[in-house]
């Protein structure tokens, strides 16, 4: 009873999936649009001796990487591991123009595609625009056509499915190729650090480490329902994603889950009125977005982060649904007074409205009184 099989595992194994993840993306468009930069330590950050030792590096290349440089490490943090590093703000539009030229090539070899960032994507060429019966082929004429037009390099992971592709993209970097194959499957997964696990956090891998979870052998010997007992959902998922199976389909339509906007400030924000006026001005952003998206949500999601970096995230859900900028502020300004401490300066704000849904009528109010 105690190794009762709660659910039937059920794998499909018929797929062909690629997951391509592009190396030190916006480091890497950096050092190709400035050679002169090549080789050298580079942050994609402003440098902490303009901000005041403010600042967060968004990501660095493998040169940086080598004495420990990080995303999301404070920028002055990256300045004291290496004082001679470049610091550049980066340029999103720019880096948005070289991914849309990216995904010109995917399109190439198949429409069914689902991006996850500006640098990575799933591709699925079970069936594909140039007829070939091998993903390893393919994988490696869209890294050839990438580096031949854009002097950029990608990682590509082949597998049956999406768990598998990525975990497979991010073995070997930077231009690396790794297949996984379905008999291969469990014996790759058992060898991988359980932080490794997509989907598994920093507090989850501690729980991890509670139970002695250290690898995916460990997760393997777990029994069903203790892991879903112990994680929920997440359990019933790694319970099957250590045995290879994932069966979530590339999604070429995915919708989006949320819109927002955030803003870093070099300058913290030190008043209550400049909060309000940020959470004003991130409200309109977010009304602007959700209408060209003809969207609107029934949840509210407030992130703030402090001088010290210490980050909250807190949300109201509600019964009706909301998109104009009044009606975003007016939750996004509760929130803030409920939760937020006015005693300390502000590093960045967001404004998210997610739980969204097609906004597909009007409420228009009809005067029904006879004349």
């Amino acid at each position: 009873m105690a190794n009762e099989l709660r659910f039937p595992l059920k794998n499909d194994v018929s797929r062909k999936i690629i997951h391509l993840d592009m190396d030190a993306f916006y480091a890497s468009v950096e050092e190709r649009d400035h050679p002169e930069l090549k080789g050298q330590p580079l942050v994609i950050a402003r440098h902490p001796k303009e901000t005041g030792g403010k600042g967060v590096v968004t990501t660095a290349n493998y040169a940086a990487r080598e004495y420990g440089i990080h995303s999301a490490m404070s920028a002055q943090k990256a300045y004291e591991l290496c004082p001679k590093a470049n610091f550049i703000p980066g340029d999103i539009s720019h880096y948005k123009e070289i991914s849309a030229q990216i995904h010109k090539i995917f399109h190439r070899y198949t429409d069914i595609i689902e991006p996850l960032a500006f640098d990575e994507a799933y591709l699925d060429v079970t069936e594909n625009k140039v007829g070939s019966t091998s993903a390893i082929k393919i994988a490696r004429m869209i890294q050839r056509d990438i580096w031949e037009e854009l002097q950029l390099t990608c990682s590509a992971g082949v597998s049956y499915n999406k768990f598998l592709a990525k975990l497979a993209s991010d073995f070997e970097k930077p231009k690396g190729l790794t297949l996984v194959l379905p008999e291969d499957a469990e014996a790759f997964l058992k060898e991988m650090p359980i932080e490794k696990f997509h989907g598994v956090g920093k507090k989850t891998v501690i729980k991890m480490h509670e139970l002695g979870i250290f690898t995916g052998s460990d997760l393997y010997k777990v029994e069903e329902m203790s892991l879903i007992q112990e994680f929920g959902k997440m359990g019933y998922e790694l319970y099957r994603k250590v045995r290879g199976i994932h069966n979530a389909p590339v999604n070429p339509n995915r919708q989006r889950k949320s819109i927002g906007r955030e803003n870093t400030y070099s300058k913290p924000l030190i008043s209550e009125n400049q909060v309000i006026l940020q959470l004003r001005e991130l409200s309109n952003d977010v009304s602007k977005a959700l209408k060209n998206h003809q969207k609107h949500g029934q949840t509210v999601v407030l992130k703030v982060r402090y001088d010290n970096y210490e980050t909250i995230t807190r949300r109201r859900t509600l019964s009706e649904y909301v998109e104009t900028a009044e009606d975003i502020f007016f939750h996004a300004q509760l929130i803030w007074e409920e939760f937020a401490e006015s005693n300390q300066s502000i590093r960045l704000l967001g404004v998210t409205v997610t739980n969204l849904d097609p906004r597909t009528f009007e409420t228009i109010s009809l005067d029904l009184k006879q004349k």
